[in-house]
């Protein structure tokens, strides 16, 4: 079997790789530049998980030649062959990429005209010589795309970024809203930290209020007009339609025959020695089923059998492709089958935490049984290593580092930043990580203090001249509190990570703790395990699939949920050593009357029966009409209280009911669409769930059954704007 040098690597540790087709071979992306794809070329990705299992998905831009995808084709065979053709394929077509593809990516996609073919290189960074403007568009997933360098590329509707290399830009139109600015702000910063390593800074300009150093780069005096509203027309005729048909190639040459013409389907027609293709087409998604005993050639013909029935069916070009091994297979592949059985799996993805996809949803007509299209979700690893090198952090405190005490690490305060310096080896060479931690409840001046000690960190380091990087490999990761990757939780060697209230940057020195301290202990769907001190020591903070610990004056009580798992009783052992005392563990259900009397009172919490069952995560969709139509997205991987956008009404479903989260901001089309949206997703159901309840609940009013699926709710979340928060 031909194996690329590159592949000798590949599926050993959980986390993300990239490559570039160059020249027909490929070259790795570097990790500090994820998430960038130059439109005119071709990228191989592979994602691991910790089972192991494994997603490999060819991405191809609109203008990469013949020549890259047939190339990128070729070389995704080689890579699913040598993971032993367990891994699920993907075919992902720019602005097209599933929810899957999406989630690797929270800060968002950004697409730059060339590619190789015309020179253009992921270049090393600091490169203070650029000269661009990014349209960004997307409220759950955020895509920024390259266009002219003029004003007439520019809308009143939208945001903008004008990057000038040392100075990027970050232009609002006067009818842009206050989450599209947040969400391009998350962009300008990924550029500044990611591409320049913190040597650039960021100006937020509104429109008509132009600097002289933008307006200087005008290269037209065209107006400014508003964004047209364009209203997309599909045919839903079919929609829920979907065709069966077997791969064979007995007659010398691959062919495909129809097995059944419309879903459901039944399992049983999936035969081990065959191939199949499952053509849901007029939703843009064709699936190849590999059975266990097909013969060589027709797994490996997988990926260029569903291109070529892509074309004869005269789909578009930007038709989806999942490849599935038997085992492997997506709940969206599974819905298409009635009454599908799994069976005890070795490889492949087994039961992955699943956060579905949701199709682009018209408002006239709406078909809601496309929320029901559930892609495998991951987060975004970047596990350079096992977390085993040297770990140095230091506080920010006056605008200066202050040394962390080693003992205290993996412990941080929700208002201060932290400068995390992780050095390791790679072969005989020293590389290293500069994570900036910022607390939710961070100053400003802490951030930008933050931001200029990392840079001035990494310059003590041999940061410039560019030359000397070679000696120094190094890349920045800005992480936000609640929001950190694997690798960072992977350095405190096995400890959690412990988020107390207040913070030391304050006047008179570190907040004072509270007389009550409560915290809340949670597992992600990525097995990160965080204790977060909760701002309001009270009863209804509790969650019964949770681990909480309880400090007051007197007592030391550590209470365990009835669906709290292992790994969450475990991390309270060391949220007790840094409390001090002897704890009495309690159990939901047996609490005795000190433990509610120290609560203030027993209160309704958060102990909905499904949280003791779940065996998929909670899924959270935003309902919004910005674009002129009212559209359903998911918010894709981990979600959080703050991707609940004030703007909008967002829909929870938790399994055996449904919440619709009305924010103070949302207009009247989004609260009277959302309702009827909801309604339609639980009637369509193919798991037969019609009839649950249906809960609206507006900002700021929130019950426990819903605060109890979001990890330390935070009652003064919405004092300040999303926009001030960051």
């Amino acid at each position: 079997m031909v194996v690329h040098n590159e592949f000798t690597t590949a599926g050993k540790e959980p986390g993300l790789k990239i490559w570039r087709i160059e020249h027909m071979d490929l070259k790795p992306v570097p990790k500090n530049l994820y998430g960038n794809f130059y439109t005119g070329d071709a990228y191989l990705l592979l994602y691991t998980t910790s089972l192991p299992s494994y997603n490999i998905h060819m991405w191809l831009g609109e203008e990469c030649s013949q020549d890259e995808s047939g190339a990128c084709a070729i070389l995704c065979t080689q890579l699913d062959n040598y993971l032993g053709g367990y891994p699920v394929q993907y075919r992902e077509v720019q602005c097209n990429e599933s929810l899957t593809f999406q989630g690797y990516f929270k800060s968002g996609i950004k697409y730059q005209k060339g590619g190789i073919a015309s020179g253009f290189r992921h270049v090393v960074t600091n490169d203070a010589n650029v000269k661009y403007v990014l349209h960004v568009k997307g409220r759950r997933t955020i895509r920024a795309t390259e266009v002219e360098f003029s004003w007439a590329s520019f809308n009143q509707g939208d945001c903008f970024i004008i990057d000038l290399g040392k100075d990027i830009y970050q232009w609002h139109g006067k009818q842009c809203n206050m989450f599209e600015k947040t969400q391009a702000l998350n962009m300008s910063r990924k550029i500044r930290d990611g591409e320049r390593n913190g040597r650039a800074t960021v100006h937020v300009v509104e429109e008509g209020e132009e600097p002289q150093a933008l307006i200087d780069v005008r290269t037209s005096s065209c107006p400014i007009i508003l964004p047209s509203i364009v209203i997309d027309t599909v045919e839903t005729a079919n929609k829920n339609k979907a065709a069966l048909y077997m791969i064979s190639d007995a007659s010398g040459s691959m062919k495909t025959a129809c097995v059944a013409q419309s879903n459901p389907f039944k399992q049983e027609m999936l035969i081990p020695e065959e191939c199949f293709i499952l053509d849901n087409g007029v939703d843009n998604n064709v699936f190849v089923w590999k059975g266990p005993k097909a013969n060589e050639a027709e797994r490996k013909a997988a990926m260029t059998a569903a291109q070529e029935f892509i074309k004869e069916k005269n789909y578009s070009n930007k038709t989806q492709i999942q490849v599935l091994p038997a085992g492997g297979e997506t709940t969206l592949f599974k819905q298409f089958f009635k009454n599908w059985m799994d069976k005890d799996q070795t490889k492949g993805p087994t039961k992955p935490f699943t956060i579905g996809r949701i199709a682009h949803v018209q408002q006239i007509p709406f078909d809601a049984s496309t929320l029901h299209s559930n892609h495998a979700m991951a987060a975004q690893h970047k596990m350079v290593d096992d977390g085993s090198g040297k770990i140095q952090i230091w506080r920010v405190e006056e605008g200066a580092r202050v040394p962390v005490e080693p003992a205290s690490y993996g412990q941080f305060y929700g208002g201060d930043c932290y400068i995390i310096l992780y050095t390791y080896k790679q072969g005989s060479r020293e590389q290293h990580i500069i994570y900036t931690w910022q607390g939710l409840k961070c100053t400003q001046d802490e951030l930008a203090a933050s931001a200029f000690l990392t840079v001035q960190l990494d310059d003590s380091m041999g940061g410039e001249p560019v030359q000397v990087r070679h000696l120094f490999p190094k890349f920045f990761v800005r992480v936000t509190q609640g929001q950190e990757p694997p690798h960072l939780m992977s350095l405190f060697k096995k400890k959690p990570m412990i988020v107390h209230l207040g913070g030391t940057s304050r006047t008179g020195g570190q907040t004072k703790a509270g007389s009550t301290r409560l915290y809340h202990i949670r597992s992600s769907t990525t097995h990160a395990t965080r204790a977060v001190e909760v701002g309001r020591a009270s009863s209804q903070s509790l969650n019964s699939n949770d681990v909480f610990v309880l400090k007051t004056p007197n007592s030391l009580f550590v209470w365990r949920g009835i669906g709290a798992s292992e790994e969450e009783v475990a991390t309270s052992k060391h949220v007790v050593t840094f409390l001090g005392g002897s704890p009495v563990d309690v159990v939901e259900g047996k609490e005795p009357a000190t433990f509610w009397t120290a609560l203030g009172g027993k209160k309704e919490y958060q102990s909905s029966k499904s949280l003791q069952k779940m065996i998929k995560a909670p899924r959270l969709f935003g309902c919004s009409n910005k674009t002129g139509r009212l559209v359903v997205e998911e918010v894709p991987g981990d979600f959080g209280q703050v991707d609940l956008a004030t703007d909008d009404v967002m829909l929870l479903d938790v399994g055996d009911q449904i919440f619709l989260w009305v924010g103070s901001q949302a207009n009247e089309v989004e609260k009277t669409g959302a309702p009827k949206i909801a309604k339609e997703y639980v009637d369509t159901d193919p798991s037969g769930r019609s009839g649950i309840p249906i809960t609206t609940i507006k900002q700021g009013a929130e019950p426990p059954i819903f605060t109890g699926w979001f990890h330390a709710w935070d009652v003064c979340m919405w004092e300040k704007s999303p926009l001030e928060n960051i």
